[in-house]
């Protein structure tokens, strides 16, 4: 099951793992990686050393390619760790919710590939105009921060039709074999996923989370802009919470007046103190109210019904793919 997507990074499967916040450690990036797709590694608020000892880590977990995040409208809280990765030669680049242009030349240099997220066919046009190696298309119904406004099917569709020799992935809602069997028939060369890694036993994700992911039906998440603390203004898509419902109940009020704004929920390791409405993901080093905080989930959550080893998601994923590519080339074989 080799792709245009496989073929330039020289993996075996059209798989690629999205870069789900504090969850995408340097475990979950490797096994990823090893089991033939492409693995992400976070690099929001890594500096310094820590982000060199992040990279290394994961290097010495595979020899496969993988790719490290950043988030572009976070000016000034990646560039140094966007500089350690092109130092110890991550691969692939992942970058998301901005303008590429001005890193493609600076990339390409230190000998990596450039990955950018769009929400929207102009933003691929500008992507494959600027020299960007992978595109993904990222639909309205992902998890997490969301970029554009349309389903997965039909942005697919529309810049596939629009960018020429630029590989595409699809992202949101594509957790099975059946998701990544519609993506690569639509043309695309690859999938993008998120969700269904959160349910991975390698990602740093807080017990409780995994289970309100595990219980989760479709319904149950909800586009919004609440979690917007360190974040204002980004859309996301997350599980309705108890604070997403009491909030609701409290008529939808503005940020200064939402009920609980200055609680404090959870704790981390280091002592960092996590708010009510704050724009993080609930890792597995979390102590407090987990329900309560953000849970990123997306429209194929209730796909999700069981925690498994990143290698055995990912044979999952494209062992089901590749039956139903084989029963639909039989069925149309006549």
């Amino acid at each position: 099951m080799r792709t245009t997507f496989c073929d330039l990074l020289g993996i075996d499967l059209p798989i690629a793992q999205a870069a789900i916040g504090g969850a995408a450690v340097p475990a979950l990036a490797s096994a990823v990686s090893n089991a033939g797709g492409l693995g992400c590694v976070n690099m929001t608020g890594f500096k310094d050393e820590s982000a060199r000892q992040r990279i290394r880590h994961t290097q010495e977990l595979t020899s496969k390619p993988f790719c490290t995040n950043f988030i572009l409208s976070y000016e000034g809280q990646f560039e140094e760790a966007l500089e350690i990765s092109l130092t110890e030669k991550v691969p692939v680049i992942n970058m998301f919710w901005g303008d590429p242009a001005p890193y493609v030349d600076r990339v390409h240099s230190a000998g990596s590939l450039l990955l950018i997220q769009v929400g929207s066919v102009e933003e691929a046009s500008h992507a494959a105009e600027c020299g960007v190696d992978i595109i993904v298309a990222q639909g309205w119904g992902a998890g997490g921060h969301v970029r554009g406004q349309v389903d997965t099917l039909a942005l697919v569709g529309n810049i596939l039709d629009e960018v020429k020799g630029v590989p595409v992935l699809g992202s949101g809602g594509i957790c099975d074999g059946r998701g990544l069997a519609a993506i690569l028939a639509m043309g695309a060369a690859g999938a993008y996923i998120g969700t269904r890694f959160l349910a991975s036993e390698e990602a740093s994700v807080a017990t409780e989370y995994s289970k309100q992911i595990l219980k989760a039906k479709q319904p149950d998440t909800v586009y919004t802009t609440l979690f917007d603390y360190g974040w204002p203004g980004a859309p996301h898509r997350v599980l309705r919470n108890s604070t997403y419902r009491s909030w609701v109940e409290a008529g939808r009020p503005p940020k200064n007046q939402r009920p609980g704004k200055n609680d404090i929920l959870a704790t981390d390791t280091d002592g960092y103190q996590l708010r009510r409405y704050e724009s993080c993901t609930a890792t597995a080093d979390l102590e407090g109210n987990i329900e309560a905080l953000a849970l990123w989930a997306g429209q194929g959550v209730g796909l999700v019904n069981q925690v498994q080893s990143a290698a055995e998601i990912v044979k999952e994923i494209t062992g089901d793919a590749r039956e139903i590519i084989q029963k639909l080339a039989t069925a149309f074989s006549d």
